[in-house]
């Protein structure tokens, strides 16, 4: 059988690969410490399990609309506007099959072949792969601990050109965990509007942020490009992963071609997620949310002490989501090969930089303290020892 030449181009995950490799030293008796996945230990709320089991037991799951439960897009607007101050009409709002299916009817919706994309370099891959999958060309731009791993206008200057259709940000980032500052963001999306191109802003890790140097919330991209196009999940605020339920926000004229896409791609959303998704919204399951982000911001704190206390340097300390992007250069090893060696010889699985892009690839490691406190400390005085052995073989 022929495959087709979109499929024989995309790479593989190397956070997957690891991961097999790891389920191997699992099956064969070890204990592994897994920091190389993006996937929070909490599960979702318990109003939220709660809610799936009754749904579950009421017999008949009949398709929704494409587009979403209609009392889904009024909860997810109205947390919009209890998070960030923001009125949204709820029929912007799109419930999709995960943010990977909000990524794949953005795409399908605004991406011609042939058309440059702007994506930063370092990034997460499959968001370029569904640019590529529809024919985009897709521009990855260096990018460096000067920017804090991100986009700017100055990029954007440097990078563009009369191919330019579209800019793709996710802030904050898969892998740095680094945000672009609210300013420089809406400077980076009025610059690319200007020019007649869309704005793609993943934020999926946005209620994981921090608060900035001012002390504001973080604010959704909307507030000052209400026309840019907005991705966001259930997955990780929420800690519903293996739910796959996401959602986007689009502009008004946008919603019937989105509704099209979404029947002849997928019909419609999961109805139990969905229906069970709604407790997510109730003062009870967000305080449990707030509480797990907190918690995440003690483990980061964990992880940053830890990785500088065995010589690992983290060229800019994230402010959101849940991962930190260290540098191995010093250790005598790229980025895979430290990868390799710690998995096999320290049993911590890692993510190298391969994953996310070229620029500085080869030097950095992304580690994901989404993992409880006992194995994050683990993991750490694993890699230590490692990092000992490592100073021992070089002298």
């Amino acid at each position: 059988m022929r495959i087709s030449t979109r499929a024989q181009s995309i790479a593989p995950f190397f956070a997957m690969e690891f991961g097999r490799r790891a389920a191997e030293l699992e099956a064969q008796g070890h204990h592994v410490v897994k920091l190389s996945l993006g996937e929070p230990d909490f599960g979702a709320p318990p109003a939220v399990r709660r809610a799936l089991q009754t749904v579950s037991e009421g017999g008949r799951l009949p398709y929704t609309s494409a587009l979403g439960v209609h009392a889904l897009r009024r909860a997810i607007a109205g947390f919009y506007e209890t998070a960030h101050g923001l009125r949204l009409d709820p029929e912007r709002v799109v419930v999709t099959a995960g943010a990977s299916a909000a990524l794949l009817l953005l795409t399908a919706a605004v991406v011609e072949p042939g058309d440059e994309v702007l994506v930063g370099d370092p990034s997460y891959p499959c968001n370029r792969q569904f640019l590529q999958s529809f024919g985009a060309r897709v521009r990855l731009v260096p990018t460096g601990a000067a920017t804090r791993f991100q986009l700017d206008v100055a990029a954007l200057r440097q990078h563009w050109s009369d191919a330019t259709r579209g800019v793709m940000v996710a802030t904050p980032s898969n892998p740095t965990g680094t945000s672009v500052p609210a300013d420089e963001l809406a400077a980076l999306c009025a610059w690319a509007r200007e020019r007649g191109a869309w704005r793609l802003v993943d934020e999926i890790y946005l209620e994981l942020s921090d608060a900035d140097a001012a002390g504001r919330a973080p604010q959704t991209v909307l507030a000052h490009d209400p026309d840019a196009l907005v991705v966001n999940s259930f997955s990780k605020y929420f800690g519903m992963t293996g739910w796959r339920l996401g959602w986007c926000v689009v502009p008004e004229a946008m919603v019937p071609v989105m509704e099209r896409l979404a029947q002849n791609y997928y019909i419609c959303p999961s109805t139990p997620a969905q229906l069970a998704a709604l407790e997510c919204f109730t003062p009870e399951s967000l305080a449990v949310c707030e509480a797990r982000r907190l918690e995440l911001a003690g483990r980061r704190s964990l992880a940053l002490e830890g990785l500088a206390r065995i010589g690992l340097a983290v060229p800019v300390p994230p402010d959101g989501a849940f991962y930190v992007y260290f540098h191995v250069r010093p250790t005598g090893l790229d980025a895979m090969r430290f990868c390799e060696r710690a998995l096999e010889e320290a049993h911590v699985a890692l993510t190298p930089g391969r994953d996310f892009g070229r620029s500085g690839a080869d030097a950095h490691v992304r580690l994901s303290y989404a993992a409880s406190r006992e194995e994050l400390a683990e993991g750490i005085a694993r890699l230590g020892r490692f990092m000992e052995r490592l100073g021992t073989a070089r002298r």
